[in-house]
């Protein structure tokens, strides 16, 4: 739990204190949308088909701070320095490291017995997290240009 909290809080300093690349509305869309898609993979394959979970089986308080602690941190890190404009190979090596990075942290988790497996396999995770991270581009390029239509309709 002290890992946890220990991450929670550098993340978000990380978050809050970087100077940020994106304007505030595309961070708290891609921070709903991102924290909507955890919230959802989590309700059916954390708790309708019991794959993995936080902390013990079922719905648990302590879990909001992987909800509310992590994962909008990690969104506004990874978005605010993805390599725009930069060659395809960049992109990818950045989302690849951010892979590696929360394959790390996720192993990390299950040692310290605050996110455990049940059925599913980090080796899903190997494959799902650069998917998620991609899901993640492409909705912010999606609000990128929703912004810029609504500006031109004005």
């Amino acid at each position: 739990m002290l890992f946890l909290i220990i991450t929670v809080i550098v993340f978000n300093l990380i978050a809050y204190f970087i100077p940020k690349r994106i304007s505030p509305i595309e961070l708290l869309a891609t921070t709903l949308f991102a924290s909507y898609l955890q919230i959802l993979t989590d309700v059916y394959l954390g708790l309708k088909y019991h794959l993995y979970g936080y902390f013990d089986k079922g719905v648990d308080w302590d879990t909001l701070l992987y909800i509310f602690g992590i994962y909008p941190a990690i969104n506004v890190i990874f978005l605010n320095y993805y390599p725009y404009g930069k060659t395809l190979y960049k992109q990818a090596i950045y989302i690849l490291c951010w892979s590696i990075l929360a394959m790390v942290y996720e192993t990390i988790f299950i040692w310290s017995g605050t996110f455990y497996l049940n059925g599913w396999k980090q080796d899903y995770s190997v494959i799902v997290y650069p998917i998620l991270y991609t899901i993640l581009m492409v909705f912010h390029s999606v609000t990128i240009r929703c912004i810029k239509k609504s500006k031109e309709n004005k």
